[in-house]
């Protein structure tokens, strides 16, 4: 090979490690220490490592006939988002990587025992974000165990896709292929939206952005294809996790009412907070029978429910219904309305607040 043909590809090479490191340290929070750098470059590069071209996976007579269908409807969905909803789907999701794991990482979310403002890890690039993550749930726990000494309300969860933001070509992995395909279409909008914008040190704005066009772009992706009996089905759950995630910001709001007022003890206050999360569950408990108990409240009550655990909600769903209101004020031009949050990138999340004019979360009626 010619000298300067092996210079460029090392280079290339250098530029490919590089990135590697970047997306490591800066999307997974773990520069602060060898440990942490070591494991979310080992995380990442399994990920790559394991990846196989998506017509390589069809062409396999291994490959069970689900797993072909799904990785056929994401170059569906794929070509949708590209064509129709504005997002960088173009070298994405072309390798699929399978992780033999439930969950490809595991998160924390951190909050004082009597605060609702959560925690924050700052680095490079991104700013500061509410929550850190670990591509082993024992790391992630151990972390956590620390935290908690330290005297914070933490919840730790699998998640099972997260967006390197276009510095890597994302694969399709194994912890999220499996879902149903308004699921799956919901979550593939919601990732790419990551990657068109993505507002440093405003973790609020970029979730909630991203489930409201995740959403929207679902429903349009679905009616498409005429399928319109699954859009009915995933309206119904929508309305069903949008009334479910009020009384969690409902219980948000009423503790931090609570942590404001300076006339009570931390015993009194430690008190009225397990009395405010006693309510939120008899709450969901009667909306559950409205349901006419399909939800799994035993098994989401498993997790116990504190401060940390509410701010989850706030950082996916806070802001959701503002941006469905500017999307309905750009008369449903997703393109317009994706242009008008790009201008946004250059102000404090205060002002994109006041923009957004949606200071409190808007109730949802009761049934």
């Amino acid at each position: 090979m010619h000298r300067d043909a092996m210079a460029h590809k090392g280079n290339k090479l250098d530029t490919w490690i590089r990135r590697l490191i970047l997306v490591s340290c800066y999307f997974l929070s773990s520069c602060s220490t060898v440990g942490f750098y070591s494991q979310a470059f080992k995380g990442q590069l399994e990920i790559m490592r394991k990846a196989r071209p998506v017509p390589a996976v069809m062409m396999d007579p291994k490959t069970k006939p689900l797993l072909k269908q799904k990785l056929a409807i994401t170059r569906d969905i794929l070509a949708y988002a590209e064509t129709h909803l504005g997002l960088p789907a173009k070298g994405q999701y072309e390798r699929y990587s399978n992780l033999g794991r439930r969950y490809v990482v595991w998160v924390i979310f951190a909050a004082p025992e009597f605060s609702v403002e959560a925690k924050r890890w700052w680095y490079p690039l991104v700013g500061s974000v509410k929550y850190r993550g670990f591509f082993r749930e024992d790391l992630a726990l151990a972390e956590s165990a620390k935290l908690k000494e330290d005297g914070l309300d933490v919840y730790v969860a699998g998640v099972e896709a997260y967006s390197t933001l276009g510095y890597l070509k994302d694969p399709l992995l194994n912890t999220f292929i499996g879902r149903d395909d308004a699921d799956l279409a919901e979550l593939i909008f919601h990732e790419l939206t990551h990657q068109r914008i993505y507002l440093n040190g405003d973790t609020d704005f970029n979730e909630a952005l991203a489930t409201a066009v995740g959403r929207e772009g679902t429903r349009r992706w679905l009616k498409a294809h005429g399928r319109m009996d699954e859009l009915e089905e995933y309206e119904r759950e929508t309305r069903l996790e949008t009334e479910f995630v009020h009384e969690l910001l409902r219980t948000r709001q009423e503790l931090k009412n609570l942590y404001a007022d300076q006339k009570i003890t931390d015993e009194k206050r430690r008190q009225i907070k397990q009395e405010t999360f006693t309510r939120l569950r008899s709450r969901l408990e009667q909306f559950n029978r409205r349901q006419g108990g399909t939800l799994k409240l035993d098994r989401w009550f498993k997790t116990p429910v504190n401060n940390a655990r509410l701010n989850t909600a706030a950082a996916y769903h806070d802001l959701v219904p503002a941006f469905e209101k500017v999307l309905k004020e750009c008369g449903g031009d997703l393109e317009a309305f994706l242009k008008q949050m790009e201008g946004m990138r250059a102000m404090p999340p205060r002002v994109r607040r006041s923009q957004l004019k949606l200071a409190v979360p808007s109730p949802v009626p009761a049934h």
